[in-house]
């Protein structure tokens, strides 16, 4: 475990919380035990588990000396940090604290079980706060007594760089438990947001689209695994594609999260998972962990180096045929901009010549519905993503639809990848992947906005931060334009028929009337 530099090494114990409890000093409690002590406060470890507690005790101070070690703190507040740490050998031992934080098995009956023994112990004013990841904070607070001075305080592992914490506000907590945790969580050097009590939170809810749509394009066999990554990393920026994340964090943990958010929700459309990552758990294809997941790994594993399917390599062609472009994707200059660059014929007639490639630039619909409305020869028709600027993308991306002639796809492939740039050909896809992948996440975010969940700005604040997006949901909306995906929502919808894409009251209004994402009504 490693931490940046501490903010308040030597502060005296903090205004909100001078004495805090961690129970339950796995990896999580360890965490948070080491940034309580650098906030200020003194920490008492307990742990139900034989030699748990001493172990995690020796574990945070060998934390301090490898940071004291790499001259991020010095000898002296290393040894007042140790000061602060001791060991609870008795759950009853924990009385003088006025603050407890319960990091244990994701189980409502023990953490219940748990809490009900702690409000029995400790004092009148003392906070009570489970880092559920899943569990309802109600539902846990229901055993208590005083379920006013219970919260819901989420730290991410791991915790001393993982710098945001999900402050939950129960049906009943008091404003002032939350504003006190919030200021102790600033005290940490971390950053806090404000979220109500509802499925996953802010950082798991938002983050639902990424790897479920993903999911469902690969279920439509547009694109392998790789390719999907490829795009992904390549159009948008994202660090992981969905299914090396999916490996990393494995599935015996990401698919019942996926299983979850979507019951607690009444099985609502947009957070429908994949019988691919069923089927997978099942077999125990779980991810990297195992040397095995939706990429082969070699080595001794979890450090496996990961094997990457390679490339189709671009077709060679002897003579590119002109371009014609569709007159809906000739709103879009830049692509006529891009074809002169390429060097590409460009044919201006009304209607293309029988050796022309036709070049359609879809928002939402595929390839296939714009070459029937628009009475192209399908046989010519190729689909190009242009929803971002060709000059912020390191790939492009094309697609085919069921009549696209072998001759025009490679001629497409071609051209496009005359300067050197990637090229990814898909099949016919309603939004290709990044509009279907950006719209699924925005449109989730501003619905979670619509709930009242959390502020915009915490909730794009905590998705760069927990899950390290490119931009927050809303910020990656605005730079497309609200109007753009609401756009793209409709047109899934009408290609796919499923309310999955039916956009949220809170983008279709700023969408219509071309408001930011992030504004915020005035109140009633």
């Amino acid at each position: 475990m490693t931490s940046p530099t501490p903010t308040s090494q030597a502060a005296a114990p903090t205004e909100s919380f001078q004495s805090v409890a961690v129970v339950g000093t796995g990896a999580m409690g360890q965490g948070i035990a080491q940034m309580s002590v650098q906030a200020g406060a003194t920490v008492r470890l307990y742990d139900a588990g034989d030699g748990a507690s001493a172990k995690a005790h020796a574990n945070v101070l060998a934390t301090w000396a490898k940071l004291q070690a790499k001259g991020k703190i010095t000898p002296e507040q290393a040894q007042v940090f140790a000061s602060r740490l001791s060991i609870a050998e008795r759950l009853d031992q924990l009385g003088g604290c006025d603050l407890v934080i319960e990091a244990i098995v994701e189980r409502l009956d023990i953490k219940q079980q748990v809490f009900k023994q702690l409000e029995a112990i400790v004092g009148p004013d003392c906070v009570l706060a489970t880092n559920t990841s899943s569990l309802s904070v109600t539902s846990v607070a229901a055993a208590l007594a005083k379920p006013q001075r219970f919260v819901g305080y989420h730290f991410f592992n791991p915790v001393p760089l993982m710098r945001v914490v999900e402050v939950i506000a129960g049906l009943q907590t008091r404003a002032d438990v939350c504003t006190r945790l919030h200021n102790f969580t600033k005290a940490m050097g971390h950053t806090p947001v404000q979220a109500q009590d509802t499925p996953g939170f802010i950082v798991n809810h938002a983050g639902r689209g990424y790897g479920t749509e993903a999911l469902r394009i690969v279920s439509e066999s547009v694109a392998d695994f790789a390719t999907i990554d490829r795009i992904l990393r390549d159009q948008m920026g994202f660090k992981l594609g969905p299914f090396e994340l999916m490996d990393l964090t494995a599935l015996d943990v990401s698919h019942p999260v996926m299983e979850s958010v979507y019951n607690q929700y009444y099985q609502e459309p947009r957070y429908r998972p994949s019988v691919i990552t069923a089927q997978r758990l099942a077999g125990g294809v779980l991810g990297k962990k195992v040397g095995a997941g939706f990429y082969a790994y070699e080595g001794q594993q979890p450090n496996g180096a990961v094997i990457t399917p390679p490339e189709p390599a671009v077709p060679v062609v002897d003579q590119l045929p002109p371009v014609w472009v569709s007159p809906k994707a000739a709103r879009r200059p830049e692509l006529y901009q891009l074809l002169k660059d390429l060097g590409a014929t460009i044919e201006t007639g009304q209607a293309p010549s029988q050796q022309a490639l036709i070049l359609v630039a879809p928002l939402g619909l595929d390839v296939t519905t714009l070459a029937a409305v628009e009475q192209h020869d399908a046989t010519r028709v190729i689909g190009i993503d242009m929803m971002l600027p060709d000059n912020s993308v390191k790939r492009r991306v094309l697609a085919t639809n069921p009549a696209t002639r072998d001759d025009m796809r490679d001629a497409a492939h071609a051209l496009f990848a005359t300067d050197g740039k990637a090229v990814s050909v898909i099949r016919d896809s309603g939004g290709f992947v990044t509009q279907r992948v950006v719209a699924t996440i925005v449109n989730i975010a501003a619905d979670m906005c619509q709930q009242g969940i959390c502020t915009p700005q915490d909730l794009d604040t905590a998705v760069t931060l927990g899950l390290g997006y490119p931009l927050g949901p809303l910020a990656m909306g605005d730079a497309i334009g609200p109007t753009n995906m609401l756009e793209i929502l409709f047109n899934l919808q009408t290609v796919y028929g499923d309310p999955r894409y039916r956009p949220s009251p809170w983008l279709r209004r700023r969408g219509a009337l071309g408001l930011s994402l992030k504004h915020e009504e005035p109140r009633a």
